[in-house]
């Protein structure tokens, strides 16, 4: 079995180099970006030209690129070559609809797909502990599961096509709403003379401690929003999920507050930084 890995960002190199390591499989790579392509070639694995040579010649197909735009581009140049006995996973992040319309699509030419987004950032991908929820068949899952240990050490299988994109923006838009909740209380404490430092001492005192505040507050305290999950990235999943409100005809405000948090740092200028940046959006 041969291994495609199509997308090397971020994410996407230190999640092909640890299947590159573990899996024991020939892998092939590609990104638009050639040396980004050679960097993970030199790592192991066997450089591909185009998108159309990882679809001809690799048994299971892996993406992980920034956006649904991006994964039905990639996917038009994947679907020529689909056949029975052929694997396509999607890690990327987008919107559940587009996930099972291409899965549909990838079904009638009798291969199969699976949607598999993962949580946590760069350093959980570079030692392959990532979080990945998985939605599509379970058999088509546990044909692939030992690929995806590679990358992950905490896996759960969430249903079909589309349920693992659909746990990934609740858990992102929930991670959104609690970095809010910390970014207005230090706001309010530091309007009242209390330091950032005092605030995340006394909240670890009582039962609102919480890992977002554990791991912003300092980067608050410095103003240094070095990026390990970006502002764009957030408003991305975000925006997705208040879709994902509307078309159930939910009601539910908290989305709605994150979302325009994350629309003001973005006409900020702040898209680039840490998703914690949106403190300063509060602050003002």
């Amino acid at each position: 079995m041969k291994v495609g890995f199509i997308g090397l960002g971020l994410m996407g190199k230190p999640m092909s180099i640890n299947i590159i390591k573990k899996s024991g499989m020939p892998v092939m790579v590609f990104d638009l970006d050639k040396e980004k392509t050679n960097q993970v070639a030199a790592e192991g694995a066997e450089a591909a030209a185009s998108i159309k040579e990882i679809a001809e010649k690799c048994d299971v197909i892996i993406s992980m690129v920034p956006k649904s735009e991006h994964v039905i581009s990639v996917y038009n140049e994947l679907l020529p070559e689909a056949k029975t006995g052929k694997i396509f996973i999607d890690m990327s992040t987008i919107d559940p609809q587009v996930s099972r319309d291409l899965a549909e699509k990838i079904k009638e030419k009798g291969a199969e797909m699976i949607d598999a987004p993962v949580v946590k950032s760069v350093p959980a991908a570079e030692t392959g502990t990532l979080g990945i929820y998985v939605g599509g068949a379970e058999e088509t899952y546990k044909k692939v599961e030992n690929i995806l240990k590679c990358m992950g050490s905490n896996i759960i299988y969430l249903g079909e096509n589309g349920a693992g994109l659909v746990m990934k923006l609740c858990h992102n838009t929930l991670v959104s709403e609690i970095q809010n909740g910390v970014n207005e209380m230090i706001t309010l404490a530091q309007k009242n003379g209390i330091s950032v430092e005092e605030f995340m001492t006394a909240v670890s005192y009582g039962g609102a401690q919480n890992f977002y505040l554990d791991t912003k507050g300092k980067v608050i305290a410095e103003g240094n929003f070095k990026t390990a999950f970006s502002v764009e990235n957030m408003n991305k999943d975000v925006n997705l999920t208040a879709g994902l409100v509307k078309q159930l005809g939910l009601n539910l405000p908290g989305v709605e507050v994150a979302r325009n948090v994350y629309s003001q740092a973005m006409e900020s200028g702040y898209g680039k930084e840490d998703f914690s940046a949106t403190f300063k959006v509060v602050n003002k």
